[in-house]
């Protein structure tokens, strides 16, 4: 049975916070909310853990795992950031957006596209998730809450416990987040191009659909 924590979406309890941080290193999986929707997360190393979102999700060795990223300073640990690359994630974090990227020798194989060695990066613009990472030192594997057969994410907390309140250790309860996926964003090859449109607006910038 799961824990379910109401934090707050604008000040989250520090003492909430730093159990769910716990429950990470635990080995636990959570579902956490982010600026676009409610996602599942679990620890960068944890086998384990994300054989569980891939089971819950039903996914393929295919899907494109994301990062979870305090800043900028974090990426270049796990991707590969030309000044091209560089200065569109500057422009557009933190917000709703997933950045593609070739991954460094640091990103575990199971988390990379198996084909094209890239990872996704993701710099969400919400305090409940800022706070955990903090706590953490370190970023989240992360995927969109999509349950299997339904084509967009789960918004509500209370139907979210009624479908994996077995299946997780955790539910942050943050109210309401949105059900817009982040917009995908492939940096792979110098040329900034719109790989998915999400919440996160790319108008202004002229990126290659």
């Amino acid at each position: 049975m799961s824990q379910f924590f109401t934090i707050h979406a604008e000040n989250p309890q520090l003492r909430l916070i730093k159990q769910a941080a716990e429950i990470i290193r635990e080995g636990g999986l959570i579902v956490y909310p982010t600026d676009s929707s409610y996602a599942l997360g679990c620890q960068i190393g944890d086998k384990t853990a994300l054989a569980r979102v891939q089971h819950i999700r039903q996914l393929d060795k295919n899907h494109n795992f994301t990062l979870v990223c305090r800043d900028l300073s974090e990426i270049a640990t796990y991707a590969k950031v030309d000044n091209v690359a560089f200065r569109a994630m500057k422009a557009l974090t933190p917000g709703a957006f997933t950045f593609i990227l070739k991954a460094t020798h640091e990103v575990p194989r199971r988390l990379q596209n198996p084909k094209r060695k890239t990872i996704g990066i993701r710099i969400p613009n919400h305090p409940v998730v800022q706070a955990l990472l903090a706590q953490l030192n370190e970023p989240l594997i992360s995927s969109t809450l999509i349950l299997p057969h339904k084509t967009e994410p789960e918004t509500e907390p209370e139907a979210i416990r009624q479908h994996l309140e077995k299946q997780v250790e955790l539910i942050i309860d943050a109210g309401h987040c949105g059900y817009e996926p982040s917009t995908v964003i492939e940096l792979t090859d110098g040329n900034p191009c719109i790989a998915r449109q999400g919440k996160g607006q790319t108008d202004m910038f002229g990126f290659c659909a």
